[in-house]
């Protein structure tokens, strides 16, 4: 299952990245004549209520929606590493500074947290990346602060401490490659989750406005039609589903990796 995820996330990639520039369809030419569409030869997912072709909208808005997820995902991992790193390295006042932070943090349901801050800022990309970077780090945090800690505990780290090594070389010398599996895991869940935060902001009509669009803002352009013109959602909700199912998945077959790895090294 694994490789599927893999291949299928790669092919979804390039697919919406590359066959714009062979499936030049314009994502914004309203056509009175087209109006809802079926699929078709003619349009592979149909037209909207606009006469617009849903496949060049798809490709258009998962652009939007992998790039915002993917640099949220990013940021919000850094800034998770660093916070947890710094946490569990050390430890004392700095630690329970933080691990207070972050339940406060935690207190607020991440997306009512997303929709507070969106409903005072007008929205756009780089609105949404930042936003979502800041409600989605405390997850990274609290497993590295974890791991942090219990890798510090470990003698040859005492002993590098100890022999004056400096802070920034323990930590990205040992600390980087020990916590990189953890790291993987948490970011590929990360982006996931700002893809779906993303679309769920978009669909509320809180996040991409027009004439932008994402697959969430596709998704709430179709749900007046939804009766009549199934193909209008279903297409941006398929990708949605197959993007984070093939994310949940690689997730996964990393996260029993790294279980195999640790009962080895026990």
């Amino acid at each position: 299952m694994f490789k599927i995820a893999l291949y299928l996330l790669i092919l979804v990639i390039l697919a919406i990245f590359l066959l714009p520039f062979f499936y030049t369809v314009s994502p914004y030419e309203l056509n009175p004549l087209k109006i809802l569409q079926a699929p078709s030869f003619e349009h592979l997912f149909g037209t909207d209520r606009l006469g617009r072709d849903v496949l060049a909208r798809v490709l258009e808005g998962g652009q939007t929606s992998l790039i915002i997820g993917f640099l949220a995902a990013s940021i919000s991992s850094i800034i998770g590493l660093f916070i947890g790193i710094t946490a569990g390295y050390f430890k004392g006042n700095i630690d329970r500074t933080i691990t207070i932070m972050i339940d406060l943090f935690l207190t607020f349901p991440t997306f009512f947290l997303l929709l507070a801050l969106v409903s005072y800022i007008q929205a756009s990309s780089v609105i949404l990346i930042i936003v979502i970077s800041i409600t989605g780090w405390m997850g990274m945090s609290r497993m590295i602060r974890s791991e942090s800690f219990a890798i510090s505990n470990r003698p040859f780290i005492k002993i590098l401490k100890l022999s004056n090594v400096s802070t920034f070389k323990i930590i990205f010398k040992y600390f980087a490659p020990l916590l990189a599996p953890i790291f993987l895991i948490s970011f590929t869940f990360g982006v996931g989750g700002s893809i779906l935060a993303e679309s769920g902001l978009s669909f509320l009509g809180l996040g991409i406005n027009p004439p932008l669009m994402s697959w969430g803002s596709l998704l709430s352009d179709g749900k007046a039609v939804i009766d009549i013109a199934w193909w209008v959602s279903f297409f941006p909700g398929l990708m949605i589903f197959i993007i984070t199912f093939c994310l949940i998945q690689i997730s996964d077959y990393l996260q029993n990796l790294a279980n195999k790895k640790e009962i080895i090294q026990n």
